[in-house]
């Protein structure tokens, strides 16, 4: 543990403490009711949301929503996507330019939003408007956030905010085959999402499931690219395990946060009640102690478990899906892309909570398929 001054709180960078941690009742995501502030009224509509996400609750509110929200999001509706991200794998690919371009835009973020499009049974076609609403949402996440990011991040609370409410009216009156129907049935107890919880829950579904995805995307190929990474370990015998060391070794998240419930004695630190804590994912997979050779990018090594994608209560419900899409675009990408390299050096951007590329410029070279 460590005293981080920039932002006055302690952070564990271990892989022991960063597990235990995650998975301590002692903390929690919700913010003790002592330390809460109150949004302004100017943040109404991102306040709506927020107080309904189950990212930032806790039992016994989280454990209902998780509850319902897991009976829609089964592993067998995730498993059936396969065939669409394939579709819109190969469709996306069709379209990426012959010169020297940006990844990031033209294949890692599209490729996500138009999964959770259809998973949610949304228009694809509105997957512009999807992005710029999680795009704006998401950046109040990070540190020293302005007026504008917050006024822009209200806004796109009430533009998704209205858009899904009137959506969901229509698939109460018309069901179909698609996340929103089942999240509207979900029933658990006698109980059901409300209306404001509904919403949330399709909101958080897409800015998690999508950020994450793209990061993902994003430093894997970036990984890949660096360490002339054999194709072969993107075969269908090994392509699981390079998933998962590309996720130890560069993932989509530096850091989440928790809160104290209690005072906790942390080796020489004192946690007080409401204080928060980092819990830094990316140091933990970094960690000697647990992996060998730990700054080492190597596919074939024996896997052990890591927290990409968090751990405990908040283990990210999105993260079967974000594997599979990872299963399918990366072998596809290269296979379309045989002889692509990096046109210049890859640039980190300066967030706080998402470890994500600027840009990714990728040189499509002669021979390539066009």
């Amino acid at each position: 543990m460590l005293f981080w001054q920039d932002y006055a709180m302690l952070a564990a960078f271990d892989a022991a403490t960063v597990q235990a941690l995650l998975r301590d009742r002692r903390l929690g995501r919700e913010v003790p009711a002592g330390a809460r502030k109150p949004y302004p009224e100017r943040l109404s509509d991102w306040a709506m949301v927020e107080a309904h996400s189950m990212l930032e609750l806790e039992p016994p509110r989280h454990t209902r929503l998780r509850g319902l929200v897991l009976r829609a999001f089964t592993s067998r509706r995730i498993a059936a996507l396969r065939p669409d991200i394939e579709q819109v794998t190969a469709d996306l690919l069709a379209t990426l330019p012959r010169e020297p371009f940006d990844l990031i835009p033209a294949f890692c973020a599209q490729l996500p939003v138009r999964i959770i499009a259809r998973l949610l049974g949304v228009p694809e076609q509105m997957w512009p408007d999807l992005l710029r609403w999680s795009n704006t949402m998401v950046a109040m996440y990070q540190a020293g956030r302005s007026r504008a990011i917050e006024d822009a991040a209200n806004q796109a609370s009430q533009e998704f905010t209205t858009f899904l409410r009137g959506y969901i009216d229509q698939r109460r009156s018309d069901p179909r085959d698609d996340l929103i129907t089942h999240l509207i049935a979900a029933e658990e107890d006698g109980e059901k999402l409300s209306p404001d919880e509904l919403i949330a829950t399709c909101i958080l579904l897409l800015n998690a499931g999508h950020e994450a995805t793209v990061h993902s995307l994003g430093n894997a190929v970036k990984c890949l690219l660096e360490h002339g990474t054999n194709t072969a370990l993107l075969g269908p015998d090994h392509i699981a395990a390079t998933v998962e060391e590309l996720l130890r070794f560069d993932p989509p998240l530096h850091m989440f946060t928790r809160f104290a419930n209690e005072d906790i004695a942390l080796g020489d630190f004192t946690l007080m009640k409401g204080d928060e804590v980092a819990l830094m994912l990316g140091a933990a997979g970094r960690d000697p102690a647990l992996f060998d050779a730990p700054g080492t990018f190597n596919p074939t090594r024996t896997a052990k478990p890591h927290v990409a994608f968090g751990g405990g209560l908040h283990f990210c419900v999105g993260a079967p899906l974000a594997r599979l899409e990872l299963h399918v675009a990366l072998p596809a990408l290269f296979a379309h892309l045989p002889n692509m390299a990096l046109a210049e050096p890859p640039r980190y951007a300066n967030t706080y909570h998402f470890h994500k590329l600027d840009r990714l410029m990728i040189a499509p070279r002669a021979g390539s398929p066009k």
